[in-house]
């Protein structure tokens, strides 16, 4: 059973830095590649020679995209419907009006969305590679980054109020460029 109480900054979060790649299985990887290469502008870059198994890496807007060969192809699920709520990974974008009109020139399908927050407007638009994993195009910069008020659950799923008062004041200390944090602070001390 978890402790209820703040952990020590022994038992805090693993010392992460960014994200670095995403790794996909897919159905064709001629097909997977030409589509994160000439739909979303990944670069190939090289890949281990060692590896004893199909596959590619690519990379562009500071992360990697690894594409893996199944090694059963026909066994691998098909998706239909487009569905915002699935597992996704999401790009800015500058304009959403050039990525649907070239979206619509190369004729795949996809799924618009918008969200309203406090009278801020995301734009989203939702659709699928080659094997049906979700792709997201938003400017979602244009929704700010605001700490939870001292108490406010995430979800219900967390119960550590206490916690949760100090970690927010922590992420608003990060988020403050005028804050200088010393390495002792920089530790969120609650899970």
């Amino acid at each position: 059973m978890m402790n209820e109480t703040c952990k020590s900054e022994e038992e805090t979060a693993l010392p992460l830095t960014s994200l670095n790649h995403i790794s996909l299985i897919c159905r064709s990887l001629d097909e997977s590649l030409d589509f994160y290469q000439n739909v979303l502008g990944f670069l190939p870059i090289r890949r281990p020679g060692s590896f004893d198994f199909d596959g590619a890496w690519l990379f562009n807007y500071g992360i990697g995209i690894h594409l893996l060969q199944s090694e059963h192809p026909e066994n691998m699920p098909m998706k239909g419907e487009i569905n915002p709520k699935d597992n996704h990974i999401s790009f800015q974008c500058e304009s959403l009006a050039l990525v649907e009109k070239k979206l619509n020139e190369m004729g795949i399908s996809y799924v618009q969305r918008t969200v309203e927050e406090g009278g801020i407007l995301v734009d989203q638009i939702f659709f699928h590679d080659p094997d049906g994993f979700m792709i997201e195009i938003c400017n979602c910069e244009n929704l700010p980054v605001i700490p939870l008020p001292a108490g406010e659950l995430v979800a219900g799923a967390c119960k550590r109020v206490g916690c949760l008062n100090q970690q927010q004041q922590q992420v608003a200390q990060c988020l403050s460029p005028a804050v200088h944090v010393t390495e002792q602070e920089s530790h969120i001390s609650c899970a």
